[in-house]
């Protein structure tokens, strides 16, 4: 069924694509030219009128209840400040209609279409000279195509004379090929980073890079926020003893991240899942080190990809005694065979973010969907306003 999460005195809209109630979130959503509501079982909605797209299927749009309650007394913005515009790319319009109804602003008008062979075409039906623009486009799969797509919007941008182009990328592809691991590998994230940054780019904004260093390979700003505070809120509100939880890291790799989490669940004890990968996206899992035997474990990662790691570590927790296991991921990548696995009854509940639009078919009942639109509504507009992210409830903004 439908939840709330709470982070500090804002509370984040979540769903489960299977409940049987119609729901609502409680945040603020004013001066939103077409209001949006949920459907029956979470099904999207249609695409916002203001982007035009003659693609053909582009993920479509759930929305939320236009309520007006005063939840989160902030900063407000100037609705003759015209300097500030967020376009949506194609590949998340409903995240984007999301931030755009935090913020209290309509989503600028883009027409972005294919002609025949497959090229991008872009033109911005609205003027940006001396605008601060920001672009919401995740490049999520279809990896190319997206990140092409936010190349042309971004050089739509620059060459329509706009003061500065923030590229908002809820999800970065490309980020695993971070680092040569063998011998004539490319670093793609280098590459990709180089692109963004010569098209004319002048800041980017990404959420939970696979790998931090990733913001180095850029030559412009990078702000980095984290979708944990969501998830973290989430779980608080699930009212679980702290007694009974164990936060277990799926590889060595993520130990850190897993900390930090486990650190934030009332300093919950870490386990970790000994992993060895023979080939991209084939995982075999060792043996776990840490106590989970009575336990409820969470495992937490950055993203789920086909699923293989965190189905087979969900696997070891049971045989080693866990009493429920849940799955914690912000981005959803959910490449085939994910949905079997993750829907093969070894988690309580997969708790993921929006930054990657989930399709209807990849629907299961332990799905849980939470929204990331107010973190990255709030950090666009402390970098807008020259604002640093140094306090409640936005302390991890990483905004200096």
């Amino acid at each position: 069924m439908a939840s709330q999460a709470f982070f500090g005195s804002l509370v984040i809209p979540c769903r489960n694509p299977h409940s049987n109630h119609n729901a609502s979130t409680l945040i603020r959503c004013n001066s939103v030219a077409e209001p949006l509501k949920y459907k029956e079982h979470g099904k999207p909605g249609s695409l916002p009128s203001n982007i035009s797209n003659d693609y053909g299927q582009v993920t479509s749009l759930p929305g939320f209840s236009n309520t007006h309650n005063q939840l989160y007394e902030r900063i407000p913005f100037q609705k003759n400040d015209t300097r500030l515009r967020i376009f949506s790319g194609t590949a998340n319009p409903s995240l984007s209609q999301e931030i755009a109804c935090y913020m209290g602003l309509e989503l600028g008008k883009i027409k972005i279409k294919r002609f025949a062979d497959g090229e991008i075409y872009v033109q911005l039906q609205e003027s940006v000279r001396g605008c601060d623009v920001y672009l919401v486009q995740p490049t999520c799969p279809p990896a190319n195509e997206n990140l092409m797509e936010l190349l042309i919007m971004i050089d739509a941008c620059r060459r329509a004379s706009a003061k500065n182009i923030t590229a908002v990328i809820p999800y970065f592809g490309y980020a695993r090929a971070d680092r040569k691991t063998q011998g004539r590998e490319s670093i793609a994230a280098k590459l990709v980073a180089n692109l963004i940054t010569e098209a004319g780019a002048d800041r980017v904004l990404a959420c939970d890079l696979h790998s931090g260093q990733s913001m180095g390979y850029f030559d412009i700003p990078v702000d980095h926020v984290h979708g944990q505070p969501v998830i973290l809120d989430y779980l608080a509100s699930k009212t679980i003893c702290s007694d009974d939880l164990v936060v277990v890291s799926p590889d060595v790799g993520g130990v850190a991240r897993a900390r930090a989490f486990a650190k934030k669940l009332s300093d919950a004890p870490l386990a970790i899942v000994d992993k060895r990968r023979h080939a991209h996206n084939v995982a075999e899992v060792m043996n776990l080190i840490g106590d989970v035997r009575g336990k409820v474990a969470v495992m937490v990662d950055d993203m789920i990809d086909t699923a293989g790691t965190i189905a087979k570590g969900a696997a070891l927790l049971h045989q080693e005694g866990a009493r429920e296991v849940y799955a914690c991921s912000t981005h959803a990548v959910f490449s085939p065979p994910a949905i079997e696995r993750l829907s093969s009854g070894l988690f309580q509940e997969v708790i993921i973010t929006n930054t990657i639009p989930v399709a209807e078919k990849n629907y299961f009942p332990q799905l849980t969907i939470l929204s990331v639109a107010n973190l990255l509504g709030e950090t666009i507009w402390r970098v807008h306003d020259d604002r640093a992210g140094g306090f409640e409830p936005y302390s991890s903004l990483g905004i200096d």
